[in-house]
């Protein structure tokens, strides 16, 4: 889910809605998976974040401060989770060509007063190191990797999956 506005005309109410959906949802969700977790002594909870857990964009204020909370919500899990065998992570995609991403094609370009294609060979795709989106299959892949990765000695961490759109 993503609203934008400016800061300053940022509706409380929508900003509510969107820290409830990307945060409250996931620290619901991950006390609700511990106690197993924890029983079985293992377990890899895995966030999605975005790029924008890493870097700020205008106009997207409460999505970025959502997207920065799951890291420090992923690596407090992963101190706490680590004595009990389970770890966390969070994955920060780039763009992906999903509904949300669609929808938002046409309202920058609006906003920009550029062309949907400008919007996505500039905006969406212009940092890439291969004018690429990144795609279900690129996070899945991800999501294996971190699920079958075999002992503790990677968690709390991030990883961008962006074709170079971010680096860290």
């Amino acid at each position: 889910m993503q609203i934008v506005h400016p800061i300053q005309d940022f509706p409380f109410a929508d900003w509510k809605k969107l820290l409830a959906i990307h945060l409250d949802g996931a620290f619901l969700t991950t006390k609700a998976v511990l106690p197993g977790m924890y029983a079985r002594k293992r377990g890899t909870v895995i966030y999605m974040g975005s790029a924008h857990s890493h870097e700020a964009s205008p106009l997207k204020s409460a999505y970025v401060t959502a997207k920065h909370g799951l890291l420090g919500l992923s690596r407090t899990l992963a101190k706490e989770g680590g004595p009990h065998g389970v770890r966390s992570h969070v994955i920060c995609p780039g763009f992906v060509r999903t509904p949300l991403v669609e929808k938002q094609i046409p309202e920058q370009a609006a906003s920009l007063g550029i062309s949907e294609e400008e919007v996505i060979k500039r905006v969406m795709l212009g940092n890439t190191v291969d004018a690429t989106f990144t795609t279900v299959e690129d996070v899945a892949a991800m999501v294996k990797f971190l699920c079958e990765y075999p002992s503790n000695a990677l968690t709390g961490q991030s990883f961008l999956v962006s074709h170079g759109w971010h680096m860290s």
